[in-house]
């Protein structure tokens, strides 16, 4: 009886924990999805997906010479006022780290054009419609650039 017990409760055990890796795997993918989405509307000045990755709440927050300021959906919408084009080959976007609790997840992501290469980091929550992200903090910088001393013995 014992071993019919603990053979139950074991699997019992292991339905639980994997039904969780499950649940984590998923809103991994999910946040994943939200952040492509993202990158791929900015990168295609793709208006209808870059909004479809933000709740109607967010917001953008930045530096500008020692200015916090404040950039709120609809103003950040108004960029993208040309039709969707093809991605540069110069730009490329990539995920660096997704952190997820429940419903909420942090994750950063790097953008990277001829010249410049962005840092983001989004907050994102999840509600009964899916995840979005609901704040973005932002940073820019000129490419590292490192000079080669031309070869003296040639």
């Amino acid at each position: 009886m014992r071993k019919v017990l603990l053979f139950i409760g074991l699997n019992l055990l292991f339905l639980s924990a994997n039904a969780q890796t499950d649940e984590g795997t998923n809103d991994w993918h999910l946040v994943q999805k939200t952040l492509h989405l993202y990158m791929d509307g900015i990168g295609t000045s793709d208006s209808v997906k870059v909004s479809q990755s933000f709740h109607d709440s967010w917001q953008l927050k930045y530096l500008e010479d020692d200015k916090i300021n404040i950039i709120k959906k609809p103003k950040y919408m108004e960029r993208f006022d040309i039709a969707p084009h093809a991605k540069s080959p110069k730009w490329s976007g990539r995920i660096v780290f997704i952190d997820i609790t429940h419903t909420v997840a942090v994750a950063k992501v790097e953008i990277s054009t001829a010249k410049l290469l962005f840092t983001d980091y989004f907050n994102l929550m999840k509600t009964s419609e899916g995840w979005f992200i609901v704040d973005k903090i932002s940073t820019r910088s000129p490419h590292r650039t490192v000079e080669i001393p031309a070869n003296p013995s040639t």
